[in-house]
């Protein structure tokens, strides 16, 4: 077993080679919900961009479509990485507990098992919910009825074609305090029908992504907890409750999911309303996301520093750069002021289409949003600018931090994710780990 220091925080000197694995469980598991929220908070920005242009209909059918097209898909990835593939209930639950639409805490899934076909999930605290109420009974509707009610089914499915998710009450709430805000029943009933999945499915699953593998961990860096989630599921279940292995496979399954909801989207868009509109969000929620994320992962990592080191450290442990076996990156510190971050050539620049965040950098000039807003989350003085690649490097930047020149403005993009509940969450970490 290494004897390597695994840290608890990031708040010590920056370490290029610095990743996910030198992390310690405990500091995994509060990293993972934090990367749930923030592959969540991407329909915080992307769907008010389409409802800026379009009708609230369309905007609900793309919310539809874009999770039925990927969710299905990181929904069996998750399950051959953590050892429990099945066609039961309790691995359709497994699934959901480690599903960025259901970010822990954010969302309190509860579950009950009655038996291998039956099943039923109440939330008893539903941050969607909470965005959503303040903007009338339409959006409640809209979110808790039509587009819950084919994507529940699309994430079962995955698991058993013959599963169906069905609503024991759910909003709006007639009491503006009823508890649990929404109770859902879970059966496997082969007389039910076959449910169909959508064509998008296919596109989606196609991409280089989709199938692409991670890291796995030769060895456990840290004794105690489950290897996978192989046993009997714990309706009580924890990210502490994972071996730090287990983490780190399940960090990197999240950063897929992740890319593979912002592939779907944007496949939707551009099904829709071409290729160019899809561009033209593509980095826009790249920055709201990254914006937000990189906020939130300052204090998750107790910086405590608004230099050039700060946006190193983030840069290495943000989401939106994960897997490494397919978005590879090379952060290299300069001083106190500048640093330089490099895109370098693999699998993400490989795709077929431009359905990708990654996908923007081939087409900005200079400076990116996504990275301007991650430096700004750290010091506003700090902006981006392309530099010469070298070999093995597909896109170079160096962040600059320039305390004479004007500081920037927060993204408006990071703006509209801070309208969600979420943006200000925090997470309270369970007190134990599994021995």
């Amino acid at each position: 077993m290494s004897s390597l220091r695994l840290l608890e925080n990031y708040s010590g000197p920056f370490e290029a080679g610095t990743t996910i694995a030198d992390f310690s469980r405990r500091a995994l598991a509060r990293l993972g919900r934090e990367w749930l929220l923030i592959g969540h908070l991407q329909d915080r920005v992307g769907m008010p961009l389409v409802l800026s242009k379009h009708t609230a209909t369309e905007m609900t059918q793309v919310a539809i479509e874009e999770w039925m097209g990927a969710s299905p898909i990181y929904s069996a990835r998750t399950q051959r990485s953590l050892n429990f593939e099945g066609s039961d209930i309790p691995t359709l639950f497994k699934c959901i507990k480690l599903d960025i639409g259901a970010p822990h805490h954010f969302l309190d899934f509860q579950f009950a098992i009655a038996d291998s076909n039956h099943g039923e999930f109440w939330l008893d605290h539903c941050g969607a919910l909470m965005d959503a109420e303040p903007m009338g009974e339409d959006y409640v509707r809209r979110m808790c009825h039509d587009i819950e009610d084919p994507t529940f089914d699309a994430t079962a499915a995955a698991i058993s074609p013959f599963a169906k998710i069905r609503p024991l009450h759910r909003p709006p709430r007639v009491l503006a305090r009823r508890s649990p805000h929404c109770h859902w029943t879970a059966t496997i009933d082969e007389e039910s029908g076959e449910y169909l999945q959508h064509p998008n499915l296919q596109l989606v699953g196609g991409s280089v992504l989709a199938s692409v593998p991670i890291d796995v961990p030769l060895e456990d860096r840290e004794p105690g907890g489950w290897p996978d989630l192989s046993g009997d599921i714990d309706p009580n279940f924890h990210l502490e409750d994972l071996s730090h292995s287990a983490l780190v496979i399940a960090l990197q399954e999240i950063g897929v999911q992740i890319h593979l909801v912002s592939r779907a989207f944007l496949t939707c868009v551009a099904q829709r309303w071409g290729e160019a509109e899809a561009a033209e969000f593509a980095p826009q929620i790249f920055a709201g996301v990254a914006g937000i994320g990189a906020e939130r992962l300052r204090d998750e990592l107790q910086l405590g520093t608004d230099d050039a080191s700060a946006i190193a450290k983030v840069l290495q442990m943000h989401p939106v750069f994960f897997p490494h076996s397919y978005v590879a990156t090379k952060v290299v510190l300069i001083d106190d002021s500048q640093l330089r971050f490099s895109l370098l050539e693999g699998p993400c620049f490989d795709e077929a289409d431009a359905h990708s965040w990654l996908a923007t950098f081939d087409t900005c000039d200079d400076s990116h949003p996504a990275l301007d807003a991650i430096a700004f989350a750290i010091n506003p003085h700090a902006r981006s600018r392309r530099v010469t690649a070298k070999e093995g490097e597909r896109h170079s930047f160096k962040i600059v931090i320039d305390a004479q020149a004007e500081p920037q403005r927060q993204s408006g993009y990071v703006s509209l994710a801070k309208i969600s509940t979420g943006a200000n969450v925090t997470f309270i970490p369970r007190t134990e780990v599994r021995r």
